[in-house]
């Protein structure tokens, strides 16, 4: 990404933030004594997580009791130089901003997003195995590259914005 701003003009050297959510994950958390999940917001960036890493546990949304599991947040650059109370406070406010949701999310926005637009790409591209010796062929193989079929165009009042459907 820093090589393709340098590309686009040499003088701009903007600063990034790049974290990694995941939600796929075997760690829960709950209430001493009670049977209640962690409330929304909850924030877990000691005891349990890596002691040098920057990482955190954010369980931003409310759930039916026992179902919450919360994301872990792996800070891997930071050249804006946030404090890691606002960095979680920015990732917690970003699972709020999902515009099909009034409440909380359990991951980010912007992951959300990626996931819809990586599903809406996914709907307009077939991807083909071109190996000899797939058992999907048949035992044909495919002679030449793969085609990939053209996008459909946008319409003007929607081209140059973003959105997500």
């Amino acid at each position: 990404m820093i090589e393709a701003c340098k590309l686009l003009n040499e003088a701009w050297s903007p600063k990034f933030v790049i974290i990694v959510a995941q939600k796929n994950h075997h760690t829960k958390f709950f209430q001493s004594g009670s049977p209640n999940n962690i409330p929304p917001g909850t924030i877990i960036d000691n005891k349990v997580c890596h002691p040098r890493n920057n990482d955190f546990y954010l369980c931003a949304h409310a759930g039916m009791i026992g179902t919450t599991r919360p994301t872990h947040y792996h800070v891997l650059l930071d050249e804006v130089g946030f404090s890691p109370d606002e960095l979680q406070e920015l990732v917690h406010n970003l699972s709020y901003v999902y515009q099909r949701s009034t409440t909380a999310i359990s991951i980010v926005a912007p992951v959300s997003y990626a996931h819809l637009a990586a599903t809406q790409v996914g709907q307009w591209m077939k991807f083909e195995d071109a190996s000899e010796t797939s058992s999907s062929h048949g035992g044909l193989t495919n002679a030449g590259p793969v085609t990939v079929p053209q996008l459909p165009r946008l319409q003007e009042n929607v081209a140059s914005s973003m959105f997500f459907c």
